[in-house]
């Protein structure tokens, strides 16, 4: 059964999110990579990390293991774990802010804009990765400005345009579609999202 209400409503595996604790989504399973980063810079790139795990903090086993997993997908990342995250490249620091989401051990990881102020060889690089953590089993919602590049990679993909659907399909579908090309421009307004 849906809930029917004129507002709108954040559930996921059937239990209201809206109003609970950020430590309680995270733990559901559902963790969020902010735009910006939001990074810690005076703190190590290693502690940036854990910081990410702090909701399973009593149980730190998988949390290594995630660790290692981050190290592996961005291996940059083990050579610059003692090093004070605002120290790092934009890219870098996206990586640490993508690794920080993997260690909350979500299901569902909601990054937005990964590829803001970032080289067109690093966002290749973050694109590639998405994927493996989606291959990985991780279900992604990406909020991206970059609509072609997110196109590239989604399984399904809506765009709105100032808060609100406009259009929504398979991919190749709005790839393929002339209306759609205001939406994959470089040039789009800041409103669009894929």
């Amino acid at each position: 059964t849906r809930k029917e209400s004129s507002a709108a409503s954040d559930v996921y595996k059937r239990q209201e999110l809206a109003g609970s604790k950020p430590s309680a989504i995270v733990q559901s399973g559902v963790v969020q990579c902010p735009e910006g980063r939001k990074l810690f810079p005076q703190m190590s790139v290693l502690r940036n990390l854990q910081l990410g795990a702090y909701v399973h903090r009593r149980d730190p086993g998988p949390s290594q293991k995630t660790l290692q997993e981050v190290m592996e997908l961005f291996p940059i990342l083990r050579e610059k774990q003692h090093d004070p995250a605002g120290s790092l490249s934009g890219g870098q620091q996206q990586m640490v802010a993508i690794g920080r989401a993997m260690m909350g051990r979500p299901q569902a990881m909601l990054l937005d804009e990964p590829s803001l102020g970032l080289a067109p060889l690093v966002i290749k690089q973050m694109f590639e990765a998405i994927q493996r953590i989606n291959a990985a089993g991780t279900t992604v919602l990406l909020a991206e400005q970059n609509a072609y590049a997110a196109l590239k990679i989604a399984h399904r993909a809506y765009v709105m345009e100032s808060g609100r659907i406009v259009r929504e399909g398979k991919p190749a579908e709005l790839l393929a579609d002339d209306s759609c090309l205001l939406y994959t421009s470089d040039a789009a307004d800041d409103s669009l999202r894929v």
